[in-house]
């Protein structure tokens, strides 16, 4: 009876013992993937930003202390789904994707990056908040009037 009690006791230590050390590694596999996503290393450069990108949200903040406004709720659906691509060679171009607007609101142009600041000859101006290589957010300062913010959030495709 001894012998049996010690028997079950070993296994379900040695159960416990195999649960804990699970749990560790799995903790420890998704601690580093976390880690891993979230170490610096995409540097702000034309070659970094190049790509395609989907509007995902378009905040708009009168003033610095008022209530955010989601801008991309006020937009047709035929803009929501438009795609811009910015190449390497300083061109954009702006395709008016899935529900085509009308009139069709496609454009070309050229873009430049000084530091973190957006600057081109039409649909992409501003200052560069986050670049993590997947996610863009850029914001224009006195975009409609003086003290408001309009904040761009792109999602590279």
């Amino acid at each position: 009876l001894r012998r049996g009690y010690y028997l079950y006791k070993t296994h379900v230590m040695k159960t416990t013992m195999k649960s804990t050390l699970m749990v560790m590694a799995m903790s420890a596999l998704f601690a580093c993937k976390k880690e891993k996503d979230n170490t610096p290393g995409c540097p702000v450069t034309m070659e970094t930003l190049t790509g395609d990108y989907k509007l995902t949200a378009l905040e708009y903040k009168a003033s610095s202390t008022a209530a955010p406004a989601d801008y991309l709720a006020y937009m047709d659906d035929c803009e929501k789904d438009d795609t811009l691509s910015l190449k390497n060679d300083g061109t954009y171009n702006k395709e008016d994707g899935g529900t085509v607007c009308d009139p069709e609101e496609s454009a070309n142009g050229t873009w430049q990056l000084h530091g973190k600041t957006l600057i081109s000859d039409g649909i992409l101006n501003g200052t560069i908040a986050i670049w993590d290589c997947k996610t863009l957010v850029y914001y224009i300062d006195n975009a409609i009037k003086p003290g408001d913010r309009l904040t761009y959030t792109l999602e590279k495709q």
